[in-house]
């Protein structure tokens, strides 16, 4: 009776609200789980112990496990769908465009106004993993967790049921700001990385309703964020030297830069609407 009282309360909860906490505490509850192994295992145990759980969290996010009654709503959510070989062509193109495009914006956001290297590296600090090579096993795992975990809670159990309800445009604009939200508790985060972090959230939002599943935008924010970890925040893989163009002028260098992000954003627009048309046939 209480349980059956208590679904009750829930389900007359505005759709909206359930989605964004649902899409909360699914993403990044299991986000977290990470740091923790990582601080407490060492990278090598750590790594490890994550895939694990990462498959176990994408099987039971799928409709594996408990509840039953909820597998259907799960496998809607988790957007669990068959796919094409020409799907999985595009999807790949399309993912592999998103990370170069979120890393061309930053390119031109720090060729505007100086990069602040200490303020991207703060919080991300891997010199207590005593080796380069398992710092970048903890790179690989560490964006592996993210974009897995967060691309099942915003562009899962966030906007699906919103999109469900609401319509995709809506959908979209919520899960995107409030990843962006969420994202902008980092010293990281100043002015200039707002429109970014949204425009990726509407990227990937736009990708996972275009495809019509998760795991493209997984793989995007995955490689995406084995950029951001080894070169912008961690920087064991270099870190950014150029100079805004307010000191070099807008040299050949800048220019090269804006076709790049041009160039990237095109072909991640072209395999998007390739993907939405195999999606319709």
């Amino acid at each position: 009776m209480d349980n059956s009282r208590s679904r009750s309360v829930w389900n007359r909860v505005p759709v909206i609200i359930r989605a964004v906490i649902t899409g909360i505490l699914v993403g990044l509850t299991a986000a977290n789980l990470w740091p923790l192994l990582l601080v407490k295992l060492g990278a090598p145990v750590a790594s490890a112990a994550e895939v694990v759980f990462l498959a176990a969290y994408m099987w039971w996010a799928s409709g594996g496990g408990p509840p039953a009654r909820l597998r259907a709503v799960r496998l809607d959510y988790f957007r669990a769908t068959r796919l094409t070989a020409a799907q999985w062509f595009w999807g790949v193109i399309a993912a592999l465009a998103f990370a170069a495009t979120i890393h061309a914006a930053i390119v031109l956001l720090f060729r505007f106004v100086p990069f602040p290297a200490e303020a991207f590296h703060k919080g991300y600090d891997f010199s207590f993993i005593p080796s380069r090579q398992l710092q970048w096993l903890a790179v690989v795992v560490s964006a592996l967790s993210a974009g897995v975990c967060e691309e099942t809670g915003f562009r899962g159990y966030m906007q699906r049921p919103i999109e469900n309800r609401h319509g995709p445009f809506v959908a979209i604009l919520i899960s995107s700001l409030f990843f962006m939200l969420l994202h902008l508790n980092k010293d990281w985060a100043l002015i200039g990385m707002v429109p970014i972090v949204f425009g990726a959230g509407v990227l990937l939002g736009v990708l996972a309703r275009a495809s019509g599943t998760l795991l493209f935008c997984m793989l995007g924010h995955w490689i995406m964020d084995i950029g951001l970890f080894a070169y912008w925040w961690t920087q064991i893989a270099g870190t950014f030297a150029q100079r805004p163009i307010s000191e070099t002028g807008m040299d050949r260098a800048f220019t090269v830069e804006c076709g790049v992000f041009a160039a990237v954003l095109i072909v991640l627009a072209i395999a998007t609407a390739r993907l939405r048309r195999l999606r319709a046939v």
